[in-house]
Formats: structure tokens, sequence, C-alpha cells
């Protein structure tokens, strides 16, 4: 009897660790993409403010510098890093199908990042642009052109929101909602609120309609409710 009892012991134990398990997965998922998806927009729009590519156009009176920043080259980064960023605030927001669809949008914004940053890493038709502005030729060569490592700096941060939106797409549902909390106490809230109208205000015990409502119950108005009570006990 004892071996039998030492053996059905562990096993309520064993039977709950496959739901603790999921529980601190979905945890740990939560915790992941917020931290991927603020880390990664803000890395795409600190690389996108900063230098890609510089190189030497030359005019009549000698060769001149030209750079080109990472906006001047490609705004598809940045405008996506905004779009993701607000992707992962509204995931919260949201439930069901529509946390569905804002994390297929935070996840695209992420892929769409990627391409943009990778196809600006060689792109010098903003450094050629600058060029023909300062020698007035419509199409003025950049030569010396050499590209900096900011653009795969935004790369890396559209993978961290890509991350975050297919971490929302498998785990989403399992995640809170910001609204529901303040929802059910709204609701809470209104229907105390319409049941205290229904009922109306408090009786005055000291309007003549009450007085005889006292005396035709057989009480004596001019008692506190106190005293009534005591005589009654009594």
């Amino acid at each position: 009897m004892v071996g039998v009892t030492a053996a059905a012991v562990p096993q309520p134990r064993a039977e709950n660790e496959p739901a603790a398990s999921a529980v601190r997965g979905r945890r740990s998922s939560l915790a992941i993409a917020l931290l991927a998806g603020a880390l990664g927009a803000a890395l795409v729009l600190l690389a996108t403010s900063r230098k890609w590519a510089e190189g030497t156009a030359f005019v009549a009176q000698g060769s001149l510098p030209q750079s080109a920043k990472g906006d001047d080259i490609t705004g598809l980064p940045g405008a996506l890093a905004v779009v993701g960023l607000a992707a992962l605030v509204a995931v919260f927001a949201v439930r069901r199908l529509g946390r569905v669809v804002v994390s297929a949008l935070l996840a695209l914004s992420g892929a769409g990042i990627v391409i943009g940053s990778v196809l600006g890493a060689s792109d010098k038709a903003a450094l050629e642009e600058k060029a023909s502005k300062v020698s007035g030729l419509t199409h003025s060569p950049i030569h010396d052109v050499a590209y900096t490592p900011w653009p795969w700096v935004a790369a890396a941060g559209g993978v961290l929101l890509l991350l975050a939106g297919l971490l929302a797409l498998g785990y989403g549902r399992h995640w809170p909602a910001m609204s529901g909390r303040y929802e059910r106490a709204g609701t809470a809230g209104t229907a105390g609120r319409d049941r205290a109208r229904r009922r109306g205000p408090a009786p005055d015990p000291d309007r003549p309609e009450e007085l005889w409502k006292a005396l035709d119950r057989g009480e004596d108005p001019t008692q506190t409710p106190a005293r009534q009570e005591a005589e009654r006990g009594a």
C-alpha cells in the first residue's frame, strides 16, 4: 500500500508540468517580441539617419566629396519602422482576427525593411543626383563610391521586427489585451449606474407620504430607526 501511494504522488506534478511549460513559453514569447520589436524599430530609425554612401563628384573647379544618408537613398525602411512600431503597440489593443492582421502587418514591415535596406546598401542614385546638382549636368558620374555598414544595421533591425511579427502570429492569441480590463470595469460601472437610476433616489422619511406609509406599517414615524429596532428586539 505504501509503494502504491508513493508512486501516485508525483503524477499530479507530472501532469501540471506541460501546462506550466506552456505558460512560461507564452510569457517568454511576449517578452522577446516586445524587446525585439522596440529594439528593431530603434535600430532602423537610427541607421536611416546616418551616412550610407559617399563618393566624389568632378566639376570644373575640381572634385567635391558627396555623401548620402539612408533617408536620402530610400525612405522605405524609416517609414516601415514607424508602421512596425505602431503595429507592435496595436497588437495588445485588438483581439482575435484583428490581432492576426496587425501581427501580419508587423511581420511584413520587418520584411520590407530588410529588402529596402539590402537594396539601398549598393545604391548610388542619390549620390549621382547630388553630383548632378553640383555640376549642373543632367547625368553627372560619381567616383570613388564607398558604402558604410549602416544599411546592414537597418537590415538587422528589420529582422528583429520580422521576428516580433512571427512571434505575434504564433503566440499572440495567448497574450493579454490592454482593453479587456477597462471594458469590464466600464461595463460594470455602467450597469451599476443603470440600476441606481432605475431605483431612483432614496425616500425622504420626513415627507408626508412617507409618514403615512410608516403609520400604515404600524411604525411610529417620530422615532429613529435605531430606536425602532431596539423596541422590536425587546
